[in-house]
């Protein structure tokens, strides 16, 4: 072989390894951010049904998807650092399921999808432009927890049918809660009930919300619904069950921490579904035409330990109707 034909063959089987090399390297393992406002032990097993999610649509953490959690351990104040923590990180998409967690990145403008999950009006929140097209950078899935709260009402008193004094637990600040008082107000008002508005907005306040129950004669509870409430569910859970109060609150996980009763969309399945945008959104959807979507698993969860405890009695017609009894 000439010098020349050598000095050619030598660089075409350059060019040949170089591009067999790329052409055999991995691709980028995707990012995906997961923020939560709560703690791991309060919100991780929300995290961990999220994550079941994108398990059951292929993606395993460290083999083809890198998941990065973070939780604000109910310090709210915390939330706009680790959305740049996040940002630092690229995610490709952020999975911040709470209306706090995902406005805190919207606040923060954070460039990246963003696919929230328990947001009670996402719309009211600004974080889409409609619910069919939300437009932005923002989808997921929305709890419907205003359109509940009448069935709450009503499901209290027929448990409990002599309630004429109905206490409502709230904090104003969070997203929902306005309208979700309202209408729980306009449903106390249908059953002939006189609806006492008593508001804790910090974990300090409640201690003298209970005690304010008990001065006002309550002889229920119903609570509306806010993160720095779930967080502290326990607490709120064991104020209630002191007083004798019969309660019922929005999710299970307050059930499954003593509560009395609960009904509402089930957070484990949003999360859950949550998967479903991410994955449509790594393979190339926009997050802004993907249209939200709405709870289509409600249950009505009933702890007739705690009754026991309390004394109480939970008619058979609502135990008949309950999705999961806990006894």
């Amino acid at each position: 072989m000439s010098g020349v034909l050598r000095r050619r063959f030598l660089i075409a089987s350059s060019v040949l390894a170089a591009f067999g090399a790329r052409a055999q390297a991995p691709g980028r393992i995707p990012r995906v951010g997961m923020l939560s406002n709560a703690s791991a032990s309060t919100g991780g097993h929300l995290m961990q049904a999220f994550a079941r999610g994108l398990s059951a649509l292929g993606y395993i953490d460290g083999k083809n998807v890198l998941l990065e959690v973070r939780y604000a351990e109910g310090q709210l104040d915390r939330l706009p650092a680790l959305v740049q923590d996040l940002a630092d990180r690229k995610v490709d998409v952020l999975f911040a399921p709470s209306a706090l967690a995902s406005g805190a990145a919207k606040k923060a403008g954070f460039a990246a999808p963003i696919v929230f999950a328990f947001t009670p009006d996402p719309l009211a929140d600004g974080f889409v432009a409609s619910l069919a097209r939300p437009g932005g950078n923002m989808t997921g899935l929305t709890s419907q927890s205003t359109e509940l709260a009448a069935k709450r009402v009503e499901l209290l008193r027929e448990a409990f049918p002599k309630t004429s004094r109905l206490a409502a637990l709230y904090a104003l600040p969070f997203p929902g809660v306005s309208l979700e008082l309202q209408e729980t107000e306009r449903a106390a008002r249908v059953y002939g009930a006189e609806l006492l508005r008593i508001e804790a907005a910090r974990p300090e306040s409640f201690d003298a919300a209970f005690a304010e129950m008990a001065n006002r004669r309550a002889d229920a509870l119903v609570v509306i619904e806010n993160p720095m409430f779930f967080t502290n569910r326990k607490e709120i859970v064991r104020h209630a069950e002191q007083q004798g109060l019969p309660a019922i609150y929005k999710v299970r996980e307050y059930a499954a921490s003593g509560g009395l009763m609960s009904y509402g969309s089930d957070y484990a399945d949003l999360a859950r579904r949550a998967a479903g945008y991410v994955d449509r959104i790594l393979k190339g959807a926009k997050p802004g035409e993907l249209p939200v979507e709405q709870p289509v698993k409600f249950e009505l969860i009933v702890n007739l330990t705690t009754a026991k405890t309390m004394g109480l009695t939970i008619p058979r017609g609502v135990l008949l109707r309950a999705n999961d009894v806990i006894q």
